[in-house]
């Protein structure tokens, strides 16, 4: 590897899709730069046609760029196809998996496509990690859907990748697989491991990554750590736990709304407002308050205010 800093260094990227008959071509990236830090667990968010799955597949080798550059694990695409492939393992959202092979055969004939001799197999260990030992030599096709897609992020594994990419891993699955893709997900990141990560449950996102991009368009608007994207909304909620009952008059910038629950959110921008000044003026127009928290802004938040269009 010859960038240690750096597992993904994309510049420039560029994919334009031809159209039927007359109509424009679609470009589906506009130019993007994208660096994600060796042994990180970097978000790649955006909503339906923002240009994720392009860029994956770009990643994967399954689509050619128009334009740009891509380095994976030091390895550059166009330069060295094969290192760059072997360097990263993609989990993809569809269920592509041979219904007349069990996990085991899946993985052997995995593994062999990826060129990796049978001495440097870890096949047992692998079903171990995804908790598929008992199914190893059962049909695929008698797999149900979570134990699918364990089998599809083994088989990403095979060639112990340098870089794992998960493609809405879980997307329609239980808690129980999820939480179970989570903890696998931060051993192998502990083992050094990059992961990047695409979904639509942004609270898991918020909780895994700790670098985001957003990208809308087939353009990167937002790249940062997590925390500092949670900064860049100024807002927090004060919930309280009080009697209904005519409000009084609050500090400018202080939006009241009643919950569901019977509680009171009060939404206030922190670099204007201070808890303390809402709690004073409740007190001070009679409202008895029984509890307080306080909400910190959630990347939903941030979400939002990037991508309204």
């Amino acid at each position: 590897m010859t960038d240690t800093a750096h597992a993904i260094d994309i510049t420039g990227l560029r994919k334009t899709y031809r159209a039927a008959g007359n109509a424009p071509p679609k470009e589906a990236l506009k130019g993007i730069d994208l660096r994600v830090p060796a042994g990180s667990i970097f978000g790649l968010l955006g909503p339906n046609g923002a240009g994720k799955s392009t860029t994956i597949n770009i990643l994967a080798g399954l689509v050619n760029k128009t334009a740009g550059k891509v380095t994976i694990w030091g390895f550059d695409q166009d330069e060295s196809p094969r290192n760059s492939r072997a360097a990263i393992g993609v989990m993809p959202q569809e269920l592509n998996i041979d219904p007349f092979l069990s996990p085991r055969a899946s993985l052997e004939v995995q593994a062999g496509l990826y060129g990796v001799p049978k001495s440097e197999r870890w096949t047992d260990e692998l079903l171990d990690l995804v908790g598929l030992t008992e199914q190893a030599e059962s049909y695929s096709r008698h797999l149900s859907g979570g134990m699918k897609r364990r089998l599809l992020l083994a088989k990403a594994l095979v060639h112990r990748p340098q870089v794992l990419v998960l493609d809405e891993p879980t997307a329609g699955v239980d808690i129980t697989l999820r939480d179970m893709l989570w903890a696998n997900v931060r051993r192998l990141n502990e083992r050094g491991m990059t992961i990047i990560l695409t979904t639509h449950y942004l609270e898991e996102a918020e909780a895994m990554c700790d670098r985001i991009a957003i990208i809308d368009r087939g353009e990167v608007l937002v790249e940062d750590t997590t925390a500092a994207l949670l900064a860049r909304t100024d807002g927090k909620t004060l919930v309280i736990e009080t009697d209904a009952g005519a409000l009084p008059a609050l500090p400018d910038g202080v939006s009241p709304e009643w919950r569901g629950d019977g509680r009171l959110a009060l939404s206030y921008p922190p670099s204007r407002v201070q808890p303390d000044g809402i709690i004073d003026a409740l007190r001070g127009g009679g409202m008895a308050i029984r509890d307080i928290a306080i909400e910190q802004p959630r990347l939903e938040d941030v979400f939002i205010e990037l991508t309204r269009r």
